[in-house]
């Protein structure tokens, strides 16, 4: 008799065990689960039921009866996006990238996620002011909300968030100045002293790129300011991020001069900062020794021959100065250099004789030098090397070459003129 009874009393625990740990889930964060699901027209089948941890709700991830995780990416969802996650006290990923049929604003009371690590909105349709209160998150890292349609300014409150590493608002409309603190009684961007990524590129930000954002402190290895309406002069400042590997300044209306101080940049794998409002003489950068890729193209600089400290650029591979004022002949280090595989130099004043001697190089590609005053022509022995002519004095001796010349020339802005560049 004992027997059976013990027999059945450790069938009743098991069974509550089993059910407890696989069938319940908080009820607050149900009934957050079950706001989220209702503000939806379109949400994934599995979400059945009124238990999603126990019923293994697609995306949904938990750690005893709390939602810890919704990563939810490139599973056609529409709707909005409910007040009432903020419920989800133990939400530590947010991921709901690339959803387009997702919109509306951000809750205003997001910052409520104390516990949120990785805000990952890439790719969906939200829009609106990105709310102040995302600078109560204390344990963000990853703050993504590129390519959405996000409007108003930069929050100054996400200044506070001194875990940040990755900060990506690029692909929005969003406005303004960048926010730098003042004192104690405001933060800003220069207080990200742990972020590596500012991807703000292709907004509406406008004014002074700030003196004050950069500092020796910061460990940022990604600015990209591309596709702004910058003004004023780049920061001394910014020569003192020693990690920096990638600079992006291009389109924008900067002004002044190339600051020399960039040459300390020695990390540098990506320098561009063409189609600005630059003036003065291009700044020695010899000590770029990792440059992949310098674009300097479109701005007013004063005339000059082509630089001699590029042949120091040992693992450049991607050179554009069009439209520089560059003067002079083509000297013959430029075709020499090993790794180089695109070079423009359109729209300047070189001139005399292009002569591309011996060399056979196996990665130079393309050679654009259209709209300038090149009077002779040696061809490279290397007739994979698409070399452009155009609209030079030479240019009407190449006779036949003329039709392959125009066809090059469309392949070759394909290759070097990216509309954007994307970066991990």
């Amino acid at each position: 008799m004992r027997s059976r009874i013990g027999t059945s009393m450790l069938l009743i625990f098991l069974f509550v065990q089993i059910y407890s740990v696989s069938a319940l889930t908080n009820g607050l964060d149900a009934s957050a689960l079950q706001s989220l699901k209702a503000e939806w027209t379109r949400f994934p089948v599995s979400w059945e039921g009124s238990d999603p941890c126990g019923t293994k709700w697609v995306g949904i991830t938990c750690s005893d009866d709390h939602v810890v995780s919704i990563s939810l990416g490139h599973l056609n969802l529409e709707g909005k996006l409910s007040w009432d996650i903020t419920a989800l006290a133990e939400l530590q990923i947010l991921d709901l990238s690339y959803n387009i049929g997702l919109s509306g604003s951000l809750p205003p009371n997001i910052g409520d996620l104390k516990k949120l690590r990785n805000l990952i909105l890439v790719g969906c349709s939200f829009s609106g002011q990105i709310p102040e209160s995302v600078g109560s998150l204390e344990q963000l890292e990853y703050l993504s909300l590129n390519s959405n349609q996000f409007s108003g300014t930069i929050p100054a409150s996400i200044g506070r968030l001194s875990k940040l590493y990755w900060f990506d608002i690029s692909d929005n409309q969003i406005e303004g100045n960048i926010p730098v603190s003042n004192g104690t009684s405001s933060p800003g961007l220069d207080m990200l002293h742990e972020t590596k990524h500012f991807h703000f590129g292709n907004n509406k930000l406008s004014g002074d790129i700030p003196e004050k954002l950069f500092s020796s402190n910061m460990t940022l290895i990604h600015v990209l300011f591309d596709n702004n309406r910058f003004t004023g002069k780049i920061p001394d400042s910014l020569s003192l991020v020693k990690a920096l590997t990638i600079l992006r300044l291009d389109v924008n209306k900067l002004s002044g001069d190339i600051p020399s101080g960039l040459n300390n940049l020695t990390n540098l794998e990506y320098l561009h900062l063409a189609n600005n409002r630059f003036t003065g003489s291009l700044p020695i950068l010899s000590s770029l020794a990792s440059l992949n890729s310098l674009d300097v193209s479109n701005n007013t600089l004063d005339m000059s021959p082509i630089p001699s400290w590029i042949s120091s650029l040992h693992m450049l591979k991607i050179l554009n100065m069009e439209g520089i004022q560059l003067v002079g002949p083509i000297p013959f280090f430029l075709f020499s250099h090993i790794q180089l595989q695109i070079v423009n130099l359109k729209c300047n004043r070189i001139n005399e004789t292009l002569d591309f001697g011996t060399i056979n190089s196996s990665q130079l590609k393309y050679v654009d030098l259209q709209y300038n005053n090149i009077t002779d022509y040696k061809p490279p022995t290397n007739k994979r090397i698409k070399v452009i002519l155009a609209n030079n004095p030479v240019w009407r001796e190449v006779g036949n070459e003329r039709k392959y010349v125009q066809q090059s020339i469309t392949n070759a802005h394909l290759f070097y003129r990216p509309k954007k560049l994307f970066f991990l």
